[in-house]
């Protein structure tokens, strides 16, 4: 709408510039005429008078003009009150009876530049000029050498002759390049104002939908999967009164917010409930089952196995094995109960080097048919020491603050998942290295066949197994990952598995991270 205005009001100003400019045109004219009919074409009566540019005239009190470059300065050219930018052109006998314009006619021709000085116009431009019809109206035309002019021809009453009289149109235009210049500076700087108005109005609008959206986020980036989890985030009152469509996006967030946080404590009831449950009849199942145990060991030990049939013996050796295998079930479920809990283990310095050498030495004489490497690149020299200062080189200690008995657990479970799962001859190297920020990591890596990527996923989960058969045949609860993540993560460590299944780049690697703690003596 701002530039529909400009444009009509640069239009009126055109017209407007337009009818004064034909008036000076007339007044210019008649000056002219009075001018070569009560004066003598001297040229030297009178100066040019610049009625459009008062600096510019001339002011017509009988001072002489500047000198004309010849004597062909046509008559009324020099009348007062002429500005410059004016030109004449008189032709005498210029068009013959038919009307057609007539090269042998007599013609005066010149204007008045921009200093006052008269000048002559080309053959050209006055053929141009003359070539216009006598109209007594005034006219556009655009002369080579000065552009734009808004002429009147007319024909001289007392001579006869073809009088053409103009002004320049560039004034004009330029105040009207000015107008269309300072318009566009104006919408421009409107525009502006209003883009930046519109932004803080929308900014501000927005403003409450962009608190609900903080608040969904911070919802978002909580752990929610596991553990006892509250939602405390709400949207605020005011967010929600602040207009309708927020105001209806915050109430369904604060109920789904609502809904899901009483689903979380449900489940967290839930969970509590059945951890309870598994540590209650797992510590009950500890008597029975050590009774159970203790008897068959007895009358195993009594000799009462020489007088029983043989199924009877073969009977109580699988009552006595099993036994075991409920035992160490229910010893698994009460440590998973404990760590769920958030029980503190056992804190004391313990030697990894000390821990991977035996429990990689149980692992050879468990599995000889497995070719098993220890890597002990902790105790060696960096590589970019010297030959001097690798001999004198000391490692730091290998100790982290845990329970001893629990990090076993957790190398035992890594050798035998390696030993169990892939075929005989399979090389396992276990390397203890140190990492990054005080960290000392242990890595379990096979060469078997890997682990399938579907398994993978669920390898950390309780129960998970991957070929039913293989886990009955092998004995396996599908806890012994579960409970060796649990630990390290109560040692406040990491543990992770990379495995490749391809034909020739295949193998399982399981690494273990845990904050290294320096010993008394180190700290001293």
């Amino acid at each position: 709408m701002a530039g529909g205005i400009g444009a009509l009001s640069t239009l009126m100003l055109r017209h407007a510039l337009m009818d004064r400019l034909d008036e000076q045109l007339v007044a210019a004219s008649e000056r002219a005429a009075a001018r070569r009919q009560d004066a003598a074409p001297t040229g030297n009566d009178a100066g040019p008078d610049q009625s459009n540019d008062p600096g510019a005239q001339f002011p017509g009190n009988g001072a002489t003009p500047p000198a004309a470059p010849s004597n062909d300065v046509p008559l009324g050219l020099d009348a007062v009150g002429q500005s410059t930018g004016t030109l004449t052109v008189i032709a005498s006998g210029a068009r013959d009876g038919t009307g057609s314009f007539n090269a042998t006619a007599m013609i005066k021709a010149g204007y008045i530049d921009d200093d006052g000085t008269y000048r002559t116009l080309t053959d050209a431009e006055c053929e141009a000029l003359l070539s216009l019809e006598v109209t007594g109206e005034p006219v556009t035309v655009s002369v080579d050498s000065l552009g734009n002019y808004r002429v009147l021809v007319t024909e001289d009453s007392a001579s006869g002759d073809i009088v053409v009289t103009g002004l320049s149109t560039a004034g004009d235009e330029k105040l009207i390049r000015t107008q269309l210049l300072a318009q566009l500076l104006i919408a421009v700087v409107g525009a502006l104002i209003a883009a930046l108005a519109v932004r803080a109005m929308i900014r501000a609008s927005l403003a409450p939908l962009e608190r609900v959206a903080d608040t969904a986020a911070r919802v978002a980036s909580q752990p929610l999967a596991r553990g006892e989890v509250s939602i405390r985030e709400r949207v605020e009152d005011a967010d929600v009164a602040s207009s309708q469509e927020v105001g209806q996006v915050g109430n369904a967030l604060n109920t789904l917010l609502g809904h899901v946080d009483d689903a979380l404590a449900a489940r967290q009831r839930s969970e509590t409930q059945v951890r309870q449950f598994v540590a209650d009849a797992s510590h009950e199942l500890r008597t029975p089952l050590a009774s159970i145990r203790g008897y068959a060991e007895l009358i195993e030990r009594s000799g009462a196995s020489a007088v029983l049939p043989e199924e009877a013996v073969h009977a109580l050796e699988r009552v006595h094995s099993e036994s075991v295998r409920m035992t160490a079930l229910v010893e698994d479920l009460l440590l998973l109960a404990r760590l769920d809990a958030g029980r503190e283990l056992e804190h004391a310095e313990v030697d990894l080097v000390e821990v991977v050498v035996d429990t990689v030495s149980d692992a050879r004489a468990a599995g000889p048919d497995h070719l098993w490497e220890l890597n002990l690149a902790v105790l060696e020299p960096p590589a970019q020491l010297s030959p001097e200062a690798a001999a004198e080189f000391i490692p730091e200690p290998t100790l982290v603050m845990g329970d001893e008995a629990r990090l076993r657990q957790v190398m035992v479970n890594l050798l035998a998942n390696a030993r169990v799962h892939t075929p005989a001859g399979s090389r396992v190297t276990t390397t203890l290295s140190r990492g990054d920020a005080d960290t000392l990591v242990i890595r379990v890596a096979d060469d078997g066949p890997g682990i399938d990527p579907a398994v993978r996923e669920r390898l950390f989960e309780r129960f998970a197994r991957g070929d039913a058969s293989r886990e009955r045949r092998t004995g396996s609860t599908g806890l012994g990952m579960s409970i060796a993540l649990a630990i390290v993560q109560s040692h406040h460590g990491s543990l992770t598995v990379e495995s490749r299944t391809k034909a020739d780049n295949h193998g399982t690697t399981f690494t273990v991270a845990l904050p290294a703690t320096p010993s008394a003596e180190a700290a001293v």
